[in-house]
């Protein structure tokens, strides 16, 4: 699995189609073949030069104010990609932090409890991402990501 890198790959992953959501992530997906937004198709380089799975993370500041919470975030997010890349089809993908997470709730980003339901809610983002037909809904996810 192979991370997004360059600003010109996240801007054409998040002009893709937006796959899936939860209350604080969105996963956005683009065809590997996408071509660059700004540059000129004869001098754009390609985007993605590798035919593999991309995966990236974006958790802005204004959802996430400081860089501890943040990178704790970007690695539960890469983290449970990475676990799960066989759920996956060879294509570019974004997981964005669109929501704050509570600060009351968790007394640090660090702590365990925040780790663990930041996990949570991404294992039920690729629970949707399985699902093709959309059939499953967000409780039925969490209902069989608890189960397990």
């Amino acid at each position: 699995m192979q991370r997004l890198k360059t600003r010109p790959q996240f801007q054409a992953v998040l002009g893709g189609v937006l796959v899936a959501k939860t209350s604080h992530f969105a996963l956005h997906r683009v065809a590997l073949n996408a071509p660059a937004l700004s540059a000129t198709p004869v001098m754009a380089p390609l985007l993605f030069p590798v035919h593999d799975t991309w995966m990236g993370a974006m958790a802005p500041k204004r959802w996430a104010k400081h860089a501890v919470t943040r990178n704790a975030i970007k690695r539960q997010i890469y983290s449970v990609s990475a676990s799960l890349k066989h759920l996956f089809p060879q294509a570019a993908f974004l997981i964005r932090l669109r929501r704050e997470f509570a600060r009351k709730d968790f007394k640090s980003a660090s702590s365990a409890a925040f780790k663990e339901a930041v996990r949570a809610e991404l294992l039920v983002l690729m629970q949707l991402v399985r699902a093709p037909d959309r059939s499953i809904s967000v409780d039925a996810a969490t209902a069989a990501v608890a189960a397990v």
